[in-house]
């Protein structure tokens, strides 16, 4: 008789133990172990967080370990229980590594492979194996199935709420409990309570937006509040707020927003706009996707919505200055330019009408389409089409965690006709599904790569654009990543092309996932390793820093109401004289809609507990020393990145951290 070293680890957050019966088999190359109880007579087994060594004996050397098989038999009730990884000592002193981390319920029975990645053909002469892969994957294409959620955007997850996904890819108790009562908490901790159900009721002047503001525990929000009325502050948030992904060169004026030298010429200091575009100094943000889109009902009171366009000046002290902003896309005599030297409520009414324009796109097109449904997508495809033991599944898994339960959590609660967007946004309803499916269009796969990105939008000359800065120094250290990490597996052109797995999934992504989407760009197939490495490193980067970027500084650009409002009362300004503060006032979000649009934002924007970072893989699916090695090297360029960053913050008026390694997640969870 042969005796194994059998090693169990469970997880470690809440009820990752269980007091069921757990069996274990070891399959090997020449024959199987015995089925031996992971039950110590008289000691705690199986335990949140042990780790516990057994023996399981076997009548002949198995040779090759293929699989540890893991059987679950309920004990009196049903205890789900959580494995993180086995390893397997051999008789020879070899060890082994099995990384699992699957939760097992009811009368379940999983097969975990040996941790060295494996493509299709490195277990094509090994019948069994094929087999198993094969069977992976088609209980996981059960499990988890395109639906579509609405015409015009990417499929989702056939999951009506969180309860209907599996458990492997549902919250941990932990981020459970703080999700469902953060929205809340913030409520509380904010001590918006009472104002809340006070719709309606307007606030007397801007200072009385104080009122709810007094308990911000956030150093932007105090800086923007000093500061949001002043031109060079609202046109730096183009480049460093929660969007920093509209702002691009103007390389002529369109013909829909007619702005001359004569109303320029004093914020141009004497030059011209001819000579300024020569120059790459002027700038254009255009909302033109909101045009037509049918604004919120409230209770019974009608929200507006307004689709600017907004040109701006990069002047010599580098600083980005509003010129000319018109509130709709059509020019016309009820369409007005307005323009810094316009009476003071005119032009801060007009700013305030594009911030606003700003919170509805980047909440629903690039914050929801651009990271959230495209992070989704991924995530459903790697699933379906890798199995666990493929090198792209380990490269890949540890940035989809989680987010298909935070993103049907987003349909059924924030989303749907019941929702905070619903209840305060002015394009909640009917209004974000079209801007879904207009916003949408956007994203091609030449947009969702930030160089090709930012080189299209020609934004190489714009400075103190820190988005721009740190997001390549993440793009090319993701880049190098991956390329190291594919590179053990594919040696040339043609292992890509011939691993029938990853063909799948890329096909997967273009015919299903994105089947509303035919124009996006999607490659039917990779052909060659820079294309499978540039579509990975856009993958992960949509996951974790673009995520980051347009997530992580909600609260911050939004706590202080006026300058993000969430929806407006009024409609846009059709003239520029007699504008009061009153009228202000009866524009911007009641007390209800402000009190709400505080609170959800710092619930959305917030830092999570048990946060795992960009590079951090607390769950380790590579086994493999080389690839240990690449991802140590990974950490260490992370590293730099985060000094570099720190330096250059030092010398600073405001800090731009959305992008530091320390404050990047590594998937969307939030």
């Amino acid at each position: 008789m042969i005796t194994y070293r059998v090693t169990v680890a469970t997880g470690t957050t809440y009820y990752s133990g269980t007091n069921n019966y757990i069996y274990v088999t070891l399959i090997g190359e020449k024959g199987k172990s015995q089925r031996t109880s992971l039950d110590k007579w008289l000691q705690n087994d199986l335990e949140r967080g042990s780790v516990d060594e057994y023996k399981v004996k076997s009548e002949r050397d198995l040779g090759s370990i293929w699989w540890v098989q893991l059987e679950k038999v309920k004990f009196l009730v049903e205890d789900d229980w959580f494995c993180r990884y086995l390893t397997v000592c051999t008789p020879s002193g070899d060890v082994l590594q099995f990384p699992c981390y699957r939760w097992m319920s009811e009368e379940d029975v999983i097969c975990v492979r040996e941790g060295t990645a494996k493509r299709p053909c490195d277990d094509a002469k090994v019948p069994d194996l094929q087999s198993h892969r094969q069977k992976e994957l088609q209980n996981r294409q059960k499990l988890y199935r395109w639906k579509l959620w609405k015409p015009g955007v990417t499929k989702c997850i056939e999951a009506d709420t969180e309860t209907d996904l599996h458990p492997d890819v549902k919250f941990d108790d932990d981020r459970r409990s703080d999700f469902k009562h953060s929205f809340h908490v913030a409520i509380g901790e904010l001590f918006l309570k009472k104002f809340v159900n006070m719709f309606g009721d307007s606030w007397d002047s801007l200072e009385s937006f104080q009122r709810i503001f007094w308990r911000v525990k956030s150093a932007t929000g105090n800086f923007v509040v000093k500061h949001w009325k002043e031109d060079w502050f609202f046109g730096y948030q183009f480049k460093n707020g929660s969007n920093p992904c509209m702002i691009e060169k103007c390389r002529e004026i369109p013909e829909k927003f007619p702005v001359t030298n004569e109303m320029v010429c004093q914020s141009l200091r004497g030059s011209t706009l001819e000579e300024e575009i020569q120059k790459g100094n002027i700038y254009i943000v255009d909302y033109k996707v909101l045009d037509g889109v049918p604004a919120n009902v409230i209770k019974g009171v009608q929200q507006y919505i307004a689709a600017p366009i907004c040109l701006l000046y990069q002047d010599p002290e580098n600083r980005l200055m509003p010129i000319a902003i018109q509130l709709h896309q059509v020019p016309g005599s009820d369409n007005p330019i307005f323009l810094p030297t316009d009476p003071e409520n005119a032009w801060l009414l007009a700013k305030i009408w594009v911030r606003s324009s700003e919170f509805q796109v980047h909440q629903i097109v690039y914050h929801l389409c651009g990271t959230h449904l495209l992070g989704e997508t991924f995530c459903i495809a790697t699933l379906r089409q890798l199995p666990a033991v493929h090198p792209i599944f380990k490269l890949l898994t540890p940035h989809t965690r989680y987010t298909l339960e935070i993103n049907t959590r987003a349909r059924s609660d924030l989303l749907g006709e019941d929702g905070v967007i619903a209840r305060v946004v002015a394009s909640g309803g009917i209004g974000q599904d079209v801007i879904a499916q207009k916003g949408m269009q956007l994203f091609t796969y030449q947009a969702m790569c930030l160089p090709d990105n930012l080189k299209e939008r020609g934004t190489e000359g714009l400075k103190e654009y820190y988005y721009q800065e740190d997001g390549l120094q993440l793009w090319f250290a993701i880049n190098k990543y991956v390329k190291g990490i594919t590179e053990l597996y594919y040696k040339t052109d043609q292992d890509v092309l011939q691993d029938t797995e990853l063909q799948a999934w890329i096909k997967d992504l273009a015919q299903d996932g994105f089947q509303e989407l035919p124009g996006i760009g999607i490659l039917p197939a990779l052909r060659t390793r820079e294309e499978m490495c540039k579509f990975l490193t856009m993958v992960i980067f949509t996951c974790s820093a673009q995520h980051a970027a347009v997530n992580n500084g909600q609260y911050d650009w939004s706590c202080w109401v006026p300058n993000s409002p969430c929806t407006m009362r009024q409609p846009p300004p059709v003239r520029k004289n007699n504008i009061s503060i009153e009228n202000l006032m009866e524009t911007l979000p009641d007390m209800s809609q402000s009190a709400v649009q505080m609170a959800f934002t710092w619930h959305l924007g917030r830092p999570l507990p048990n946060k795992i970072l960009l590079g951090c893989f607390d769950e380790e699916y590579f086994t493999e020393e080389t690839a240990k090695q690449i991802i140590a090297e990974f950490q260490k360029d992370l590293v730099q990145i985060e000094k570099r960053i720190l330096e250059r913050n030092k010398g600073l008026l405001l800090s731009y951290e959305y992008l530091q390694p320390s404050k990047v997640e590594n998937s969307i969870s939030i």
